[in-house]
């Protein structure tokens, strides 16, 4: 589909559409300043077609509501699509005052801004989903930013560049729980944007923090940090699952008790950290360990983590939710 057309001031922009590597599209300005004529790393530049952009959301999980929530007070509205989500996905919607839109062709017709979090295995995906609906017609000519926040490698953040162009793409990481009061969570911004997604969360329980203009950073920060805190972890289920057979599980927590450490304690804080989300760590760890291997150190740690997560999965307590 071709797009047309798009006038700054004085000055005309002719758009042309190119196919992307997965026969999606991205636009192109032949204005060789077009970033310029669009305007600086604001409103304009980013390409809101309002004084507050319109934001869609892609999930209301726990997280994804949690953020919606916060961009509520900076944007026009914040919409979700409804279409294959189950009661629960809703419920949390309505709680955060999000706005239902039939699906995702409808939500990207609509969004300046789209954010996109959910499991690690689908984050490539939804984008992929949200670039045919783009390439269907469902946006205007120049197509909404989209902020993949997902728990991924940098080498998917770059795949997901891809389907949608220059600059249309911020890396995002949080570190930290569903905020909703300050001090616990960083939302971590990379790529041409950063900034105008950043200045959307001032003043949110989100402390948004860029780190330049090249997506993957903040991904890689994110999959650097997982190493302490979910992969660090399960040491503890390694070392249990060694001893246990070798035959020497009760040695080993007597040894660790004259050491002042209690190997069934720490078990269940892995099993009550996991919870439910096992399953969801375990796509988090294997993009981990791709984003160790491009960074030339070792992966198998994380590549060990993922195998502890993916045999907790399956339990009463982590089993996968739907929605």
């Amino acid at each position: 589909m071709c797009a047309v057309g798009a006038v700054k001031g004085s000055d005309t922009t002719v758009i042309r559409t190119h196919p992307s590597a997965r026969d999606g599209w991205w636009t192109m300005a032949e204005h060789p300043d077009e970033e310029a004529a669009m305007g600086e790393d604001g409103q304009a530049g980013a390409g809101w077609r309002g004084e507050r952009p319109v934001v869609g959301v892609l999930h209301p999980g726990a997280m994804g509501a949690a953020l919606g929530a916060a961009l509520k007070a900076s944007s026009g509205e914040v919409l979700w699509a409804a279409a294959g989500r189950s009661d629960a996905t809703a419920k949390r919607a309505e709680l955060a005052d999000l706005v239902a839109v039939p699906d995702i062709a409808a939500l990207a017709r609509r969004c300046d801004l789209i954010v996109s979090i959910c499991p690690p295995h689908a984050a490539f995906d939804t984008a992929a989903r949200v670039a045919d609906a783009l390439a269907d017609g469902a946006a205007s000519a120049r197509p909404p930013l989209y902020v993949d926040a997902n728990a991924v490698s940098p080498a998917t953040v770059r795949r997901i560049a891809g389907l949608f162009g220059p600059g249309r793409v911020v890396d995002g990481a949080v570190i930290g729980p569903p905020a909703w009061e300050p001090g616990r969570s960083v939302l971590w911004l990379s790529g041409q944007h950063a900034e105008a997604v950043a200045a959307l969360f001032g003043g949110t329980p989100f402390a948004a923090r860029t780190l330049g203009a090249e997506p993957g950073r903040a991904s890689a920060l994110k999959a650097c940090f997982a190493l302490q805190s979910k992969a660090l972890p399960t040491i503890w289920a390694l070392m249990e699952r060694a001893a246990r057979s070798a035959g020497v599980d009760a040695e080993l927590r007597a040894e660790l008790a004259r050491n002042g450490l209690d190997l069934d304690e720490r078990l269940s804080a892995l099993s009550a950290k996991a919870g439910t989300t096992a399953w969801r760590w375990a796509g988090e760890m294997d993009e981990a360990a791709e984003a160790m291997a491009e960074l030339g150190v070792p992966d198998g740690f994380s590549r060990a983590a993922a195998e502890v997560y993916r045999g907790m999965r399956e339990g009463p307590a982590g089993h996968r939710p739907p929605g």
